[in-house]
């Protein structure tokens, strides 16, 4: 569904992705891990078109969509949460759904307004409260729920239970469970291992801008060596 081929990103002179390729097969959550400045964010930033690749490939199914504008890859398909959530502040819960609204995709879970408020409770329960009198955590949910209202094929999750309450991430990881029973897409930028092995098929490590694992998320769980050598702090 998602794939990246020797994708190398840069920053001004600074060499942050070297060659990075990876995929996501359709139905399937993977977690690319790292350490902080590793360049978990940038690799999304590149599927997404904030930040065009030096060379290499990312393609979306079939279509190639290197160095696309955002709203195309929007467009087509592709859904992104950044980490820094981005809410409309002075618009209420549904209005800041309506503005993620897109038509339904063909081979695509069909999102609506009441769907969404199934798979976040909360979010009914404020339907008409501004997004800047929200929670941390009830903005992340509702910045999931309006790129949902777009219909993607594909969504990318930048470290979504960041700075949250645990009983939020709980709620996260449910919530991402029944985006994989409804057969979206997910990549998934983390440093929080836990959360990771509840909900995901498969993992990247990436460090300094390599990719320097890949494999099934419980091969991982039971190599030690791996984890310490890349993720510990």
């Amino acid at each position: 569904m998602l794939a990246l081929h020797e994708v190398h990103t840069h920053y001004g002179l600074a060499h942050i992705l070297s060659g990075v390729s990876m995929e996501v097969r359709r139905g399937e959550v993977v977690a690319l891990l790292g350490r902080n400045g590793a360049g978990k964010t940038t690799t999304l930033k590149t599927v997404m078109g904030l930040v065009t690749p030096t060379s290499g490939a990312v393609r979306l199914g079939d279509e190639e969509i290197t160095g696309r504008p955002p709203y195309r890859i929007a467009r087509a398909g592709v859904g992104y949460v950044p980490e820094d959530r981005r809410i409309f502040t002075e618009l209420t819960v549904r209005e800041n759904l309506e503005v993620g609204r897109q038509p339904p995709r063909e081979g695509c879970p069909v999102w609506t307004e009441d769907r969404v408020f199934e798979l976040f409770p909360a979010l009914a329960e404020m339907r008409d409260r501004l997004g800047g009198q929200m929670s941390g955590g009830e903005q992340q949910m509702l910045t999931i729920a309006r790129t949902l209202m777009g219909n993607p094929a594909v969504i990318l999750l930048d470290e979504p239970s960041e700075g949250l309450a645990p009983v939020i991430v709980e709620q996260m990881a449910r919530a991402i469970s029944e985006l994989k029973r409804e057969g979206l897409t997910v990549l998934l930028s983390e440093q929080n291992l836990p959360f990771c092995s509840a909900v995901s098929d498969r993992a990247y490590i990436i460090e300094k801008g390599v990719i320097r694992y890949e494999g099934p998320m419980q091969e991982l769980l039971a190599r030690p060596q791996v984890l310490e050598a890349y993720l510990s702090v």
